[in-house]
């Protein structure tokens, strides 16, 4: 009899943690390399008038920006880590956040790493590959505990607790050069995501976006031939253009004007599946 008492209780926690998830907050992960972890300088235009709707959940600690890892802050760059520059998810989520009703909220979790190799986000395999990484990325991979993938896993779980997760972003290739087994390590990944997430595929889509387009003379745009086949490898997902999106000196990334294009980008392909 003593323990009925504890069921009103419990039906009542239960019921406050299903209502505590917001319908109308969409969260959207992203990862990648470089591209995806944002390259080009913030500019001071970039940090003001920010939409309080659009939100970023940061996922390490950030001491010099008041950010603690697993809490959500308007989204003004960086969105990546804390010293990483402007990306593509800062113009997705403010284009998003333009064309989606008002009472809608746009959340991003960004967990990225400049110069990796997919197979960093290989959740079986990724510690073979941090053992052969070059030092200089060592520092970027440990302030994701030297796993990126668990803790975009980790980071994820924790969002789905206050909204829904509506779509994951993906920008990386350029270390993955001539690889025609790129889109099959893309789809493990995918695959893995939504099975850890309790994701479905019809109604989380896979945007990728192409590297620097050929017409910028991207040194990697033959890496666009193969991003082309993923969608007839993983049916929910769409190659986002970056023809005309202008790059950086280095032809490698995109300037700011660059991801603004290509964010819009991505922004306009999730509004027409949204829809």
């Amino acid at each position: 009899m003593k323990s009925n008492l504890f069921l009103p209780t419990i039906f009542l926690l239960l019921s406050a943690a299903s209502f505590a998830q917001d319908k109308k907050f969409y969260i959207f992960l992203s990862f990648g390399q470089s591209n995806m972890e944002g390259n080009a300088p913030v500019r001071p235009e970039d940090t003001v008038g920010v939409n309080e709707r659009f939100r970023v959940m940061e996922a390490v600690d950030c001491p010099g920006l008041n950010r603690i890892k697993g809490h959500w802050y308007t989204a003004v760059p960086p969105l990546c880590r804390c010293h990483t520059g402007l990306t593509i998810t800062d113009f997705f989520g403010r284009t998003m956040i333009d064309h989606l009703p008002e009472d809608v909220r746009v959340g991003i979790i960004n967990v990225s790493v400049g110069g990796c190799r997919i197979e960093l986000f290989d959740k079986e395999h990724y510690d073979s590959y941090v053992a052969t990484a070059p030092s200089w990325m060592l520092g970027m991979i440990k302030e994701y505990d030297g796993n990126p993938y668990q803790r975009l896993v980790e980071m994820a779980k924790l969002a789905q607790q206050d909204g829904v997760i509506k779509g994951i972003l993906l920008h990386q290739g350029e270390s993955n050069p001539n690889d025609s087994l790129w889109t099959n390590k893309v789809k493990l990944v995918y695959d893995n995501l939504l099975k850890d997430l309790d994701l479905k595929a019809d109604s989380v889509p896979l945007l990728a976006g192409e590297t620097v387009n050929a017409d910028q003379g991207g040194v990697c745009a033959g890496m666009n031939k193969i991003i082309a086949r993923l969608p007839l490898t993983i049916k929910n997902a769409y190659v986002i253009s970056s023809a005309g999106c202008t790059d950086a000196a280095d032809n490698l990334h995109f300037n700011a004007a660059g991801y603004q294009e290509l964010g819009k980008r991505y922004a306009e392909k999730m509004l027409s599946l949204l829809q």
